[in-house]
Protein backbone atom coordinates (compact mmCIF):
# COMPACT_ATOMS: atom_id res chain seq x y z
CA UNK A 1 0.00 0.00 0.00
CA UNK A 2 2.98 2.51 0.97
CA UNK A 3 3.57 2.33 -2.96
CA UNK A 4 0.74 4.15 -4.16
CA UNK A 5 1.46 7.01 -1.83
CA UNK A 6 5.54 7.37 -3.92
CA UNK A 7 4.48 9.72 -6.81
CA UNK A 8 5.76 8.09 -9.89
CA UNK A 9 7.03 10.07 -12.63
CA UNK A 10 7.54 13.08 -10.58
CA UNK A 11 4.20 13.93 -9.71
CA UNK A 12 1.93 11.87 -11.94
CA UNK A 13 0.95 9.55 -9.01
CA UNK A 14 -2.70 9.24 -9.02
CA UNK A 15 -2.62 8.67 -12.78
CA UNK A 16 -1.45 5.64 -13.18
CA UNK A 17 -3.77 3.98 -11.10
CA UNK A 18 -6.34 1.90 -13.06
CA UNK A 19 -9.98 4.00 -13.28
CA UNK A 20 -11.98 1.27 -12.09
CA UNK A 21 -10.30 1.43 -8.87
CA UNK A 22 -10.60 5.28 -8.55
CA UNK A 23 -14.34 4.62 -9.13
CA UNK A 24 -14.40 1.85 -6.73
CA UNK A 25 -12.31 3.77 -3.88
CA UNK A 26 -15.07 6.69 -4.30
CA UNK A 27 -18.19 4.61 -3.96
CA UNK A 28 -16.83 2.86 -1.20
CA UNK A 29 -16.05 6.08 0.54
CA UNK A 30 -19.32 7.55 -0.09
CA UNK A 31 -21.02 4.46 0.86
CA UNK A 32 -19.92 4.84 4.64
CA UNK A 33 -20.24 8.21 4.53
CA UNK A 34 -24.01 8.57 3.68
CA UNK A 35 -24.77 5.83 6.53
CA UNK A 36 -25.22 8.61 9.06
CA UNK A 37 -25.41 12.65 9.64
CA UNK A 38 -23.07 13.21 12.29
CA UNK A 39 -20.06 16.03 12.28
CA UNK A 40 -17.86 13.79 13.81
CA UNK A 41 -17.36 10.56 10.67
CA UNK A 42 -17.72 13.37 8.49
CA UNK A 43 -14.94 15.42 10.05
CA UNK A 44 -12.68 12.48 9.98
CA UNK A 45 -12.91 11.17 6.90
CA UNK A 46 -12.12 15.14 6.10
CA UNK A 47 -9.15 14.97 7.99
CA UNK A 48 -7.81 11.55 6.47
CA UNK A 49 -8.43 12.69 2.91
CA UNK A 50 -6.60 15.64 3.37
CA UNK A 51 -3.63 14.04 3.92
CA UNK A 52 -4.22 11.51 1.64
CA UNK A 53 -4.55 14.41 -1.13
CA UNK A 54 -0.58 15.03 -0.63
CA UNK A 55 0.59 12.54 -2.34
CA UNK A 56 -2.14 12.54 -4.85
CA UNK A 57 0.65 14.04 -6.93
CA UNK A 58 -2.05 17.19 -7.39
CA UNK A 59 -0.14 20.90 -7.97
CA UNK A 60 -2.08 23.01 -5.30
CA UNK A 61 -3.38 25.04 -8.69
CA UNK A 62 -5.16 22.26 -10.35
CA UNK A 63 -6.65 21.05 -6.92
CA UNK A 64 -8.12 24.22 -5.64
CA UNK A 65 -9.61 25.08 -8.99
CA UNK A 66 -10.74 21.70 -9.54
CA UNK A 67 -12.66 21.55 -6.42
CA UNK A 68 -13.65 25.13 -6.32
CA UNK A 69 -17.55 23.82 -6.83
CA UNK A 70 -17.27 21.50 -4.15
CA UNK A 71 -16.26 24.26 -2.18
CA UNK A 72 -19.20 26.55 -2.84
CA UNK A 73 -21.64 23.96 -2.72
CA UNK A 74 -20.91 22.64 0.68
CA UNK A 75 -21.64 26.37 2.42
CA UNK A 76 -24.70 27.10 0.15
CA UNK A 77 -26.24 23.34 1.63
CA UNK A 78 -24.94 23.83 4.87
CA UNK A 79 -27.05 27.46 5.12
CA UNK A 80 -29.46 25.99 3.50
CA UNK A 81 -30.05 22.97 6.81
CA UNK A 82 -29.39 25.71 8.97
CA UNK A 83 -32.39 27.49 7.76
CA UNK A 84 -34.54 24.83 7.06
CA UNK A 85 -33.59 21.62 9.03
CA UNK A 86 -34.87 19.99 11.92
CA UNK A 87 -35.07 22.11 14.77
CA UNK A 88 -34.46 20.97 18.11
CA UNK A 89 -32.76 23.05 21.03
CA UNK A 90 -32.77 26.80 22.25
CA UNK A 91 -33.92 28.89 18.81
CA UNK A 92 -31.44 31.55 17.79
CA UNK A 93 -33.92 32.48 14.92
CA UNK A 94 -37.23 32.50 13.11
CA UNK A 95 -38.64 33.72 10.63
CA UNK A 96 -41.58 32.81 8.26
CA UNK A 97 -40.48 29.07 7.47
CA UNK A 98 -37.00 29.41 8.54
CA UNK A 99 -35.28 28.46 11.81
CA UNK A 100 -32.27 28.61 13.60
CA UNK A 101 -31.57 26.13 16.44
CA UNK A 102 -28.84 23.99 17.90
CA UNK A 103 -30.16 21.12 16.07
CA UNK A 104 -30.37 22.54 12.70
CA UNK A 105 -26.71 24.02 12.98
CA UNK A 106 -25.31 21.28 14.47
CA UNK A 107 -27.15 19.29 11.25
CA UNK A 108 -25.93 22.35 9.01
CA UNK A 109 -21.91 21.33 10.17
CA UNK A 110 -22.44 18.13 9.52
CA UNK A 111 -23.98 18.10 5.93
CA UNK A 112 -20.80 20.66 5.26
CA UNK A 113 -18.29 18.45 6.38
CA UNK A 114 -19.90 15.31 4.62
CA UNK A 115 -20.58 17.76 1.07
CA UNK A 116 -16.84 18.19 1.30
CA UNK A 117 -15.90 14.61 2.03
CA UNK A 118 -17.41 12.98 -0.58
CA UNK A 119 -16.90 15.49 -2.73
CA UNK A 120 -13.24 16.30 -2.81
CA UNK A 121 -12.15 12.97 -3.07
CA UNK A 122 -14.42 12.19 -5.81
CA UNK A 123 -13.23 15.39 -8.29
CA UNK A 124 -9.37 14.54 -7.29
CA UNK A 125 -9.53 11.29 -8.58
CA UNK A 126 -11.92 11.46 -11.49
CA UNK A 127 -10.18 14.56 -13.01
CA UNK A 128 -6.83 12.41 -13.18
CA UNK A 129 -9.23 9.56 -15.70
CA UNK A 130 -8.61 9.16 -19.09
CA UNK A 131 -12.53 8.23 -20.46
CA UNK A 132 -10.37 5.70 -23.17
CA UNK A 133 -8.65 4.00 -19.83
CA UNK A 134 -11.89 4.05 -18.05
CA UNK A 135 -13.75 2.86 -21.35
CA UNK A 136 -11.04 -0.22 -21.35
CA UNK A 137 -11.24 -0.46 -17.38
CA UNK A 138 -15.24 -1.01 -17.65
CA UNK A 139 -14.95 -3.60 -20.39
CA UNK A 140 -11.95 -5.84 -19.47
CA UNK A 141 -12.14 -5.70 -15.65
CA UNK A 142 -15.68 -4.97 -14.94
CA UNK A 143 -16.91 -7.04 -18.38
CA UNK A 144 -19.57 -4.73 -19.03
CA UNK A 145 -21.49 -4.87 -22.50
CA UNK A 146 -18.92 -3.81 -25.49
CA UNK A 147 -22.09 -1.87 -26.90
CA UNK A 148 -22.65 -0.08 -23.63
CA UNK A 149 -19.39 1.04 -23.17
CA UNK A 150 -18.34 2.06 -26.71
CA UNK A 151 -21.58 3.78 -26.64
CA UNK A 152 -20.73 5.73 -23.35
CA UNK A 153 -17.41 6.62 -24.27
CA UNK A 154 -18.24 8.08 -27.72
CA UNK A 155 -20.56 10.36 -25.55
CA UNK A 156 -17.86 11.65 -22.91
CA UNK A 157 -15.63 12.24 -26.08
CA UNK A 158 -18.54 14.25 -27.61
CA UNK A 159 -18.92 16.75 -24.39
CA UNK A 160 -15.99 18.69 -25.15
CA UNK A 161 -17.88 20.09 -28.21
CA UNK A 162 -20.42 21.35 -26.51
CA UNK A 163 -18.96 24.54 -25.52
CA UNK A 164 -17.67 24.93 -29.45
CA UNK A 165 -20.91 24.13 -30.81
CA UNK A 166 -22.48 26.89 -27.98
CA UNK A 167 -20.00 29.59 -28.89
CA UNK A 168 -20.58 29.00 -32.93
CA UNK A 169 -23.97 29.07 -32.43
CA UNK A 170 -24.01 32.23 -30.28
CA UNK A 171 -21.32 33.79 -33.32
CA UNK A 172 -24.12 33.01 -35.84
CA UNK A 173 -27.30 34.25 -33.88
CA UNK A 174 -25.56 37.62 -33.41
CA UNK A 175 -24.21 37.86 -36.98
CA UNK A 176 -28.00 37.00 -38.10
CA UNK A 177 -29.01 39.94 -35.87
CA UNK A 178 -31.15 37.72 -32.95
CA UNK A 179 -28.85 37.59 -30.12
CA UNK A 180 -28.26 41.24 -29.19
CA UNK A 181 -31.67 41.63 -26.90
CA UNK A 182 -33.75 39.38 -24.44
CA UNK A 183 -31.12 37.41 -22.56
CA UNK A 184 -33.26 34.67 -20.99
CA UNK A 185 -34.78 34.30 -24.46
CA UNK A 186 -32.21 34.09 -26.40
CA UNK A 187 -30.77 31.80 -23.98
CA UNK A 188 -33.75 29.51 -23.81
CA UNK A 189 -33.60 29.47 -28.09
CA UNK A 190 -29.72 28.85 -27.91
CA UNK A 191 -29.95 25.78 -25.98
CA UNK A 192 -32.98 23.99 -28.00
CA UNK A 193 -30.70 24.76 -30.79
CA UNK A 194 -27.62 22.45 -28.79
CA UNK A 195 -30.28 20.29 -28.23
CA UNK A 196 -31.16 19.79 -31.97
CA UNK A 197 -27.60 19.75 -32.97
CA UNK A 198 -26.36 17.44 -30.83
CA UNK A 199 -29.04 14.93 -31.56
CA UNK A 200 -28.22 15.38 -34.76
CA UNK A 201 -24.99 14.47 -34.54
CA UNK A 202 -25.15 11.66 -32.19
CA UNK A 203 -27.12 9.72 -34.72
CA UNK A 204 -24.86 10.33 -37.12
CA UNK A 205 -21.81 8.87 -35.26
CA UNK A 206 -24.22 5.90 -34.05
CA UNK A 207 -24.71 5.18 -37.44
CA UNK A 208 -21.12 5.45 -38.51
CA UNK A 209 -20.04 3.17 -35.37
CA UNK A 210 -23.12 0.84 -36.94
CA UNK A 211 -21.50 0.20 -40.10
CA UNK A 212 -17.32 -0.49 -38.75
CA UNK A 213 -19.29 -2.82 -36.20
CA UNK A 214 -18.98 -1.56 -33.18
CA UNK A 215 -22.33 -2.82 -32.07
CA UNK A 216 -21.75 -6.18 -33.61
CA UNK A 217 -23.01 -9.36 -31.05
CA UNK A 218 -19.06 -10.84 -31.38
CA UNK A 219 -16.36 -10.90 -28.81
CA UNK A 220 -14.28 -7.41 -29.08
CA UNK A 221 -10.22 -7.35 -28.97
CA UNK A 222 -9.09 -4.21 -26.90
CA UNK A 223 -6.30 -2.27 -28.22
CA UNK A 224 -4.77 -1.10 -24.47
CA UNK A 225 -4.94 -4.14 -21.90
CA UNK A 226 -6.48 -2.48 -18.85
CA UNK A 227 -4.45 -4.06 -15.92
CA UNK A 228 -5.75 -4.46 -12.17
CA UNK A 229 -2.91 -4.85 -9.80
CA UNK A 230 -1.34 -4.02 -6.54
CA UNK A 231 -1.67 -0.30 -6.76
CA UNK A 232 -5.11 -0.03 -7.68
CA UNK A 233 -6.24 -2.86 -4.21
CA UNK A 234 -4.54 -0.34 -2.36
CA UNK A 235 -6.33 2.79 -3.66
CA UNK A 236 -9.37 0.51 -2.87
CA UNK A 237 -8.28 -0.23 0.83
CA UNK A 238 -7.63 3.15 1.20
CA UNK A 239 -11.22 4.37 0.24
CA UNK A 240 -13.02 1.27 2.57
CA UNK A 241 -10.05 2.16 5.23
CA UNK A 242 -11.11 5.73 5.30
CA UNK A 243 -14.67 4.84 5.25
CA UNK A 244 -14.48 2.48 8.39
CA UNK A 245 -12.26 4.38 10.32
CA UNK A 246 -14.67 7.52 10.26
CA UNK A 247 -17.81 5.27 11.48
CA UNK A 248 -15.97 3.31 14.26
CA UNK A 249 -14.91 6.87 15.51
CA UNK A 250 -18.43 7.83 15.54
CA UNK A 251 -19.75 5.03 17.08
CA UNK A 252 -17.03 4.73 19.75
CA UNK A 253 -17.90 8.75 20.52
CA UNK A 254 -21.39 8.08 20.76
CA UNK A 255 -21.81 10.40 17.55
CA UNK A 256 -23.24 8.12 15.66
CA UNK A 257 -26.76 8.86 14.07
CA UNK A 258 -28.25 6.60 11.51
CA UNK A 259 -30.00 8.19 8.25
CA UNK A 260 -32.45 4.96 8.70
CA UNK A 261 -33.30 5.57 12.67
Amino acid sequence: MSDLLIPVRGSQAIYGVNPVAKLGAALLLGACLILSIDWVSASVALGLELVLFLFAGLSARRFWLRTLPVWIAAPLTAVTIALYGESSGRVHFEFLFARVSDGSLELALATFLRVLAIGLPSVVLFITVDPTDLADGLAQVLHLPARFVLGALAALRLIGLFLDDWRSLELARRARGVGDTGRIKRLAGQAFALLVLSIRRGSKLATAMEARAFGAPITRSWARESVFGARDWALVALGAAVGATAIVTSVLTGSWNFIGA
